[in-house]
């Protein structure tokens, strides 16, 4: 099984990352993949599949799971039944600032977060409670949401109530450079998706010749960085598709300069065309 780096970015005007997914189990693929920020998974509801570290198991009624930095997982909504409605956060070590865990008051949380590079399961107690606030998270203001986040990461840390999934530390150790150097990636392709996008530039922000670059990429993401980008696009053009834009404008504006070229690798990348995503999952 193939293990993808993810780079994540946090929301606009907000310190963390915030994801409602509310869809069918079929829709999207669900990588085993990992990446430097923490991350809570609460699934509502409904049964499916757990794959956290070397742990694979099944979960019912729900399921809330904390996942420590760079241990590898899959998205909960694999094997999941029927219709698979979670909320995801994500947020870094030092999401509030350097020296953020020496403060007296985050003993507590610095102590869950160690924890949690084994990865752990709450009950189902714990998981009923942190449903309400995480519900009550997609309703608020960003400064509402980080004081929520305080406390839902302080219900955690003194819960007692829980199972670690892996009996050993079995993270990646992914060091600083190469995260940095792959934002820059990250960040300039979020930034010029649209364009034309010139390889031999993109392996100079990461002070690399092109093959250099290339075999860089694809050892560290498992994928070409022609991959990468296409998959951006059809991200981006999945959002514009429903927003209701023309589909032939929707190619040239997410980067693609052949319409049946991006009628190609939507499909191959969405399992649709793009009129047949638009119907099934626009309003």
């Amino acid at each position: 099984m193939k293990t993808e780096f993810e780079i994540i970015q946090p929301d606009f005007g907000s310190s963390f990352r915030l994801l409602h997914h509310q869809v069918t189990a079929d829709t999207f693929k669900w990588h085993y993949h990992y990446h430097p920020e923490y991350e809570i998974v609460c699934v509502f509801e409904g049964a499916g599949r757990r794959h956290v570290g070397n742990h694979l198991s099944n979960y019912n009624d729900g399921d809330l799971v904390l996942i420590g930095s760079n241990l590898p997982h899959s998205g909960f909504g694999y094997g999941s039944v029927g219709t698979h409605e979670e909320v995801v956060i994500q947020f870094t070590e030092d999401f509030l600032g350097d020296g953020f865990l020496l403060r007296p008051e985050m003993g507590a949380i610095k102590k869950l977060f160690e924890v949690s590079k084994r990865g752990i399961c709450f009950d189902k107690k714990v998981q009923a409670q942190v449903v309400v606030k995480l519900k009550n998270l997609l309703q608020i203001t960003p400064f509402e949401r980080l004081i929520e986040l305080l406390n839902i990461l302080h219900f955690l840390a003194n819960s007692t109530e829980y199972q670690l999934l892996n009996a050993a530390d079995i993270r990646y150790n992914f060091s600083l450079k190469d995260q940095e150097r792959l934002r820059k990636v990250y960040v300039f392709v979020e930034e010029n998706f649209s364009k034309d996008i010139d390889i031999q530039h993109v392996a100079s922000i990461c002070n690399l010749t092109v093959p250099a670059f290339c075999n860089y990429f694809k050892k560290n993401l498992n994928q070409t960085f022609t991959d990468f980008v296409n998959e951006y696009r059809i991200n981006q053009a999945c959002k514009m598709l429903l927003e209701g834009q023309e589909i032939v404008d929707i190619c040239f504006r997410s980067g693609f300069n052949n319409i049946s070229y991006f009628g190609r690798v939507f499909r191959q990348i969405k399992n649709a065309s793009p009129s047949e995503f638009r119907r099934k999952f626009g309003k």
